[in-house]
């Protein structure tokens, strides 16, 4: 191979310059600027000032009729939920979560669960030998899946074994151990993921192949390698799951053939992955009475509403600067909360320290979770619980109005479905599935309402 020259890539954003400095220009990272070697792969032509007549465009108006692209069903029906109602054959899904979390375990499953209704799949491991997946699979009863494995990393043998034999769904585990002897760099690197990516891209449109790359995270929760990888595949999946809890959630960020904010909900036991029907259940606590503190939100993740536990704490401070602990919540969210709080019902929180938590593991984003956060902080500021049978949804703006949310209707039928008689939200919202609903156009009257216990 000649050596046309070396150039630096950054670790993190994938950004190319000519020369070395400690500190990225494009992302401003520092000292992740990495030499590596350009070469043309055997056989390339080299450079031409020609320029060739390409076959022109056909162009389509939006009226024509497109129909809707084939699925593959898994079996693993929150998987197949994820991605829309099943893989489309020809389509690229790059899956990243954090080391441990479970992502060759889903995978696995996965591939089999399709195998055994006749999806012709292949396991691809650049991590683990032949024997190491073959155990793994005997231990969660799996080993009588047709699914054909290999252990290997190079680009080149991959792309030719898949390209010798027929299949309809390959999983890559994982992108960033794959290793192109077209290019000198290292594999995990810039060039190695986004040469790997595209290559196993390409395959994936041109055999209509269905393609899972499994990705490695940064410590800052992002897949690791460049940016590119996220914009080349059809779809990108983040498998969620917070240490000590067996419960994981494999959430959409971009799905091409389906919605960006679907998830699916596990957990993890001795035999691998079960698939949770009803993540409500999962996450609430029903034994006992509620305590002062907690609050029930009624929230959307995705199609389907899930009711979780909010639980606050709040109590006098020993130091000088008081404390802000959250936990699967979004921190600014909360400060804005206790703002609103101090500024428009009176509550004060100067002197004292501050925790959330939702209970369960899940993580919420969406603003529609204000109010039964500020309703946790009321009670247990106020030494005073909520009734069992309450749940509580709506947005609060900084002015203190509580505002509307999206599919309200879904919110209360899910709750009357699991017992629920109350619900506290926005004023303009008519009560649905039998159930008695307390409006509040203003934070204050929320507020007040906890206070004095009246909920008549």
């Amino acid at each position: 191979m000649a050596r046309d020259g070396a150039v630096y890539a950054c670790q993190s954003c994938g950004a190319v310059q000519t020369k070395w400095s400690g500190q990225c220009p494009a992302c401003g990272a520092w000292n992740t600027l990495v030499e590596e070697l350009t070469t043309r792969p055997p056989g390339a032509l080299k450079p031409t000032s020609k320029i060739a007549r390409g076959r022109g465009l056909t162009f389509q108006g939006l009226e024509d009729e497109v129909p809707a692209p084939p699925r593959l069903t898994t079996g693993v029906e929150e998987f197949d939920r994820v991605c829309g109602g099943g893989v489309v054959p020809g389509s690229a899904i790059l899956l990243g979560g954090d080391p441990g979390v479970g992502k060759s375990t889903l995978l696995l499953q996965v591939a089999a669960s399709a195998a055994r209704r006749g999806v012709r799949c292949a396991y691809i491991s650049g991590e683990e030998a032949v024997e190491q997946v073959r155990g793994r699979a005997q231990r969660m009863g799996l080993a009588d899946a047709p699914v054909k494995l290999a252990a290997e990393t190079s680009l080149r043998a991959i792309v030719d074994g898949l390209k010798a034999d027929e299949f309809d769904l390959v999983v890559i585990d994982s992108i960033q151990t794959m290793w192109s002897d077209a290019h000198e760099a290292g594999p995990g690197s810039v060039t190695q993921v986004r040469a790997a990516a595209g290559e196993l891209v390409r395959l994936a449109k041109k055999r209509k192949v269905a393609v899972i790359l499994v990705g490695h995270v940064t410590k800052e929760g992002t897949i690791a390698g460049p940016r590119v990888v996220e914009h080349m595949v059809d779809a990108v999946f983040a498998f969620e799951g917070e240490r000590g809890y067996p419960f994981r959630i494999l959430r959409g960020a971009k799905n091409r053939f389906g919605a960006t904010d679907e998830i699916g909900v596990f957990e993890m036991n001795d035999a691998g992955l079960a698939e949770v029907k009803n993540p409500s259940a999962l996450f609430l606590n029903t034994s006992g009475a509620r305590a002062a503190g907690a609050a029930v939100f009624a929230g959307i993740e995705g199609s389907r509403p899930v009711l979780v536990e909010i639980q606050a704490l709040v109590a006098p401070s020993a130091y000088g600067t008081p404390r802000r602990a959250v936990v699967g919540w979004d921190a600014g969210r909360l400060a804005m909360v206790l703002a609103v709080l101090e500024a428009r019902c009176g509550l004060g929180f100067g002197d004292r320290d501050v925790y959330l938590n939702v209970a369960g593991g899940l993580r919420i984003t969406e603003p529609a979770a204000d109010l039964a956060a500020a309703a946790a902080l009321a009670s247990s500021a106020f030494d005073e619980a909520l009734p069992q049978d309450c749940v509580v949804f709506g947005e609060i703006s900084l002015s203190g109005e509580v505002r509307s949310v999206s599919r309200m209707d879904a919110r209360l039928k899910e709750a009357a479905k699991l017992g629920f008689r109350r619900a506290l939200g926005p004023a303009d919202v008519e009560a649905a599935g039998g159930m008695k609903f307390t409006g509040a156009s203003r934070l204050a009257d929320a507020v007040r309402r906890i206070n004095e216990a009246s909920w008549d």
